[in-house]
């Protein structure tokens, strides 16, 4: 008996020998039930312990891990302090701004990047502040902007810091969608008639906006939850983060009424979050 070597024939007249090979999952089913509860896992490891520091919010005794009795006294003790209200606008003030200054940035410069002869070394260095650890750019900004230029610290050095921290982010959120951009697309805009701004608003924009929309996010939340950078760069002024810190560090009673307003916040920014993405990326899409 022979046996033909020639490649079997796939239905569409594609020999098999040259279409691509799967990795070796085929050979172990089992992989997809493994990796469906480490999914599962991981959500869970990611939800659980915020669902639990909420139910702990409303215990009368949240240190000691059991949520009985239930009580609303860190409610009312939040409420009866305000000594929180005002890092926390400073910290929603400073992320707006970070995050309207990444997107704007972020968008601008990676519309160019693709255009430069050599893009590479320009992203490299563009990253390389992920890498950084926070202490050490705090430290790093705050001696050039303290001991060298003299300037006095506040919301304004917090915000530089964050900046620079958050762009990078940004810059590969846009980078990701730019380097998929057919560019032909606005020289055939360009040969229609269209000028520069129609070209971005009614072209580019629609095909960038996820990345826009992601870059200010990021921005938005690396700011507000940024505590290194910030220590050092604050001078007298105090964000959300850092009074969190602070209280947690210096007393232990306030730590229940941190449990209260991190649920508080958590209830506000989750919904809102999520109607947003479900306007921006669901609705949209579909024409509504």
């Amino acid at each position: 008996m022979t046996v033909s070597t020639e490649p079997l024939a796939h239905p569409a007249g594609a020999p098999v020998g040259i279409l691509p090979r799967r990795a070796g999952f085929d050979h172990w089913p089992g992989w997809t039930v493994i990796a469906k509860w480490l999914g599962w896992a991981m959500l869970a490891l990611t939800y659980l312990p915020l669902v639990w520091l909420a139910v702990l919010s409303i215990s009368e005794q949240p240190l000691s891990g059991m949520p009985w009795p239930l009580s609303a006294q860190h409610y009312v003790a939040l409420w009866s302090d305000d000594s929180w209200v005002l890092p926390l606008l400073k910290s929603i003030g400073i992320a707006l701004l970070v995050s309207a200054t990444c997107m704007v940035v972020a968008t601008a410069v990676g519309r160019v990047v693709p255009l430069l002869k050599r893009p590479g070394g320009f992203v490299l260095f563009a990253v390389l502040p992920l890498f950084v650890p926070g202490m050490t750019m705090g430290a790093a900004l705050f001696n050039l902007l303290r001991s060298y230029l003299d300037l006095r610290l506040g919301w304004w050095s917090i915000f530089l810091g964050h900046l620079v921290w958050a762009l990078p982010f940004s810059l590969l959120l846009v980078l990701v969608l730019v380097t998929r951009f057919d560019h032909r697309l606005i020289d055939a805009a360009e040969d229609l008639g269209a000028g520069p701004w129609q070209r971005f608003w009614h072209i580019e924009f629609p095909i960038l906006r996820p990345g826009i929309v992601g870059a200010g996010l990021f921005g938005f939340l690396l700011s507000f939850n940024e505590v290194l950078r910030s220590i050092f760069l604050r001078g007298t002024e105090t964000t959300m983060p850092i009074w969190t810190w602070l209280m947690a560090a210096s007393q232990q009673t306030q730590v229940p009424t941190i449990f209260a307003l991190g649920t508080l916040i958590l209830v506000v920014t989750l919904p809102l979050l999520g109607g947003f993405f479900w306007v921006l990326f669901v609705r949209l899409e579909r024409g509504g």
